[in-house]
């Protein structure tokens, strides 16, 4: 059986950027390419090497179930165009090229237009994360786990759930890219959902599993939404462009601004009053989490905006205990929420990884994502990224 058996089993953001692509972009073209963070870790087996690539080529056999259509209308987010063009979608995977080019190595680029390569991602990073993971633990048995390994995931998340029991907090799964396996990730849902937690609990990013568990599907926009618009208009424009398009096409809804894709400064010279006041708050992904909270309550202060009115979610790297300490320190000067990845999905025992796959070309050009951390840079073109440097003022130590 394949990992992946639904066209729901991914990110709510996904459907939210492609409904936005269908409608504004539908011809334009790009290129993705996948990132290993982790080190010293190597993808030479050869049953992982077999069992991706036909895991790749299942995906060309999945549909939009009329449950699944049904249930995106229901949201209230999406246009009948759209969801008629979810209907006819199929994956190519003659979009995908693989490559095993050295010992340990994984290569994975996808290339096509913006609105039929952007449901890639999430799905193939979660397969290249659950054939790494599982026979890791048990030998050759794809999509299996051991009871100690049940018993291990099981035991870490209920005593993660223990420490904000009653505490007010809310957070959502993010995990679905990285998560250890695709059964442990029903399973999880399904503990936490009915634990005593369950108040703490929001949604989760995975659309398959909120429409199962009847929970909120979370998202809003990733940083390929704003890189691809570098080259839609004036780079120095294309912040702005990215969040007015949003704007435009959502109305209010989904208001929830990215903020590291050109670095924290570039995001609050861009974030201006009109925008400050449109969307309902910001998305942490990178670099210091205090640092950031501190100046997004300081720039809605400037202009009048009163912060307990808006929202700040932290995103990045986030484990439970990082949770709590900035609940306490920011809940009383904004609103705030928390999006919580592997270390919720995958933490049964081994070292999970961290993989991306990142847009590094749009309609033939360069883009880029800087952030705010060392390591979470994606530019493949030097001379381009010297470029956006010069023209959002990037410090240079960040390159």
């Amino acid at each position: 059986m394949p990992i992946i058996t639904s066209m729901l089993d991914t990110d709510f953001y996904k459907f939210t950027m492609q409904q936005v692509v269908f409608k504004k972009f539908p011809d334009v073209e790009v290129e993705y390419a996948f990132k290993n963070r982790t080190k010293d870790i190597s993808f030479h087996d050869h049953i992982y090497r077999e069992r991706f690539l036909k895991e790749v080529e299942s995906m060309a056999k999945l549909r939009f179930k009329d449950s699944d259509i049904k249930y995106l209308k229901s949201l209230g987010l999406f246009s009948k165009g759209y969801l008629e063009y979810l209907k006819r979608y199929r994956f190519n995977p003659e979009e995908v090229n693989v490559g095993f080019p050295h010992f340990g190595d994984l290569v994975v680029h996808i290339r096509g237009t913006w609105l039929n390569t952007i449901l890639w991602e999430v799905p193939l990073l979660a397969i290249i994360s659950e054939l790494y993971s599982i026979p890791k633990c048990n030998g050759t048995r794809i999509n299996r786990f051991t009871t100690n390994e049940y018993f291990t995931g099981r035991y870490n998340l209920m005593s993660k759930l223990e420490m904000i029991e009653g505490s007010g907090i809310r957070f959502a799964d993010f995990g679905s890219r990285r998560r250890f396996g695709k059964r442990w990730h029903d399973k999880l849902i399904s503990l936490t959902t009915n634990s005593n937690s369950y108040d703490n609990f929001i949604g989760t990013s995975n659309v398959y599993l909120a429409k199962k568990y009847n929970i909120k599907p979370i998202g809003t926009m990733a940083h390929e939404f704003i890189q691809a618009m570098q080259t839609q208009v004036r780079l120095s424009d294309s912040q702005k462009y990215a969040f007015q398009v949003w704007a435009d096409v959502y109305r209010g809804d989904l208001g929830i601004a990215l903020s590291d894709t050109l670095g924290m400064d570039a995001f609050f010279n861009d974030f201006d009053m009109y925008f400050a006041k449109l969307f309902d708050g910001a998305r942490h992904d990178s670099g210091s989490p205090d640092e950031w909270c501190d100046r997004l309550v300081k720039h809605y202060i400037s202009m009048d905006i009163d912060p307990k009115t808006k929202t700040a979610v932290f995103s990045d790297g986030l484990t439970f205990p990082e949770m709590i300490r900035l609940h306490k320190k920011y809940s009383n000067k904004i609103k705030v929420s928390f999006g919580i990845g592997t270390n919720l999905t995958n933490d049964c025992g081994i070292k999970p990884l961290q993989i991306v796959i990142k847009m590094t070309k749009c309609d033939g050009k360069p883009v880029a994502k800087i952030s705010d951390s060392p390591g979470k840079q994606m530019c493949n073109n030097k001379d381009y990224l010297k470029y956006l440097v010069t023209q959002f003022k990037i410090p240079e130590r960040r390159i």
